[in-house]
């Protein structure tokens, strides 16, 4: 079931996101932002549409918001991987959007996928109440900004040159940031569309976005770098610690194994109707990419 939703997901965002940029014409930033935001798991814009069905919101509404949770990773995607961050040369498989055009083209395509999630997060089609659009704004910049995902990446750059590896609760601080914070938004919109409680939604992804990172960190080691699409051992190279250096390999598998089980728990008060939620969940610890 999840894997076929998690497919149907991804088509009808690609669908919808191409919809939005088609009239932007075909300069070059254009371009780069239909690359850059095609393909990819679309595990946050799934998160969405599933919260959303889980509290009766029809996905004519909740694409809305999931094609603007995607066009946001798309552009931290982008500017992640620029020289004056990550300096990667390969994301998906394929060549970087700095490689492939310039890094000029990069950072507008970026700024301009950034925007765009905006536009549609706010966008009519979201919601008739004024009031859901407006929580979502705000939920949402709070979320990618600088105290969410932003933080997390600045974090991020500022170990690389501490004089100390950052400790395990540092490590912590940082992913509810950089990885932690768009997955807790995406879990909580279909909530947040229904004028619903978050809480149960809130704690399901504080367990997810931390077991997806520590898998990441798994995936540095042991991944192909076929089915991952990107630079492995990096982090390894560099010296920066992760889960894996601090807890070794079977203990931050162990961890997030654990995380994710605490994520299915949260989810009791849906009953069956979130089970497809619990496979997403444990999808997250058995993928390879």
């Amino acid at each position: 079931m999840f894997r076929s939703r998690l497919a149907e997901t991804a088509a009808a965002v690609q669908t919808h996101l191409d919809g939005v940029i088609a009239p932007m014409g075909d300069l070059p930033v254009v371009q780069a932002m239909r690359y850059a935001s095609a393909g990819g798991k679309r595990l946050r814009a799934f998160l969405v549409l599933e919260s959303a069905q889980l509290h009766d919101i029809p996905q004519s509404q909740a694409i809305w918001p999931a094609a603007a949770i995607e066009a946001m990773h798309a552009y931290s995607l982008v500017h992640d991987d620029l020289p004056c961050m990550d300096d990667d040369d390969m994301r998906r498989g394929q060549p970087t959007v700095h490689v492939k055009w310039d890094y000029a083209t990069a950072v507008l395509a970026g700024d301009a996928l950034q925007t765009m999630a905006f536009e549609l997060v706010s966008h009519a089609g979201c919601s008739p109440v004024a009031e859901v659009r407006a929580n979502l704004v705000h939920s949402f910049a709070r979320a990618a900004g600088a105290s969410g995902m932003v933080l997390g990446q600045a974090l991020d750059m500022a170990a690389e040159t501490a004089e100390t590896p950052l400790t395990l609760d540092e490590i912590i601080a940082l992913q509810e940031g950089k990885t932690g914070a768009l997955i807790s938004w995406s879990a909580q919109c279909g909530a947040r569309l229904a004028q619903a409680e978050t809480a149960p939604l809130e704690l399901y992804a504080k367990g997810l976005g931390l077991a997806f990172q520590i898998w990441d960190d798994v995936l540095d080691i042991e991944g192909d770098v076929s089915k991952v699409g990107k630079t492995l051992g990096k982090d390894t190279v560099a010296g920066k610690a992760t889960f894996v250096s601090l807890l070794g390999m079977e203990a931050a598998k162990a961890r997030a194994r654990a995380l994710i089980e605490e994520s299915c728990t949260a989810l009791d008060p849906y009953g069956p109707r979130a089970d497809t939620l619990r496979e997403a969940a444990r999808f997250v610890i058995s993928r390879e990419s």
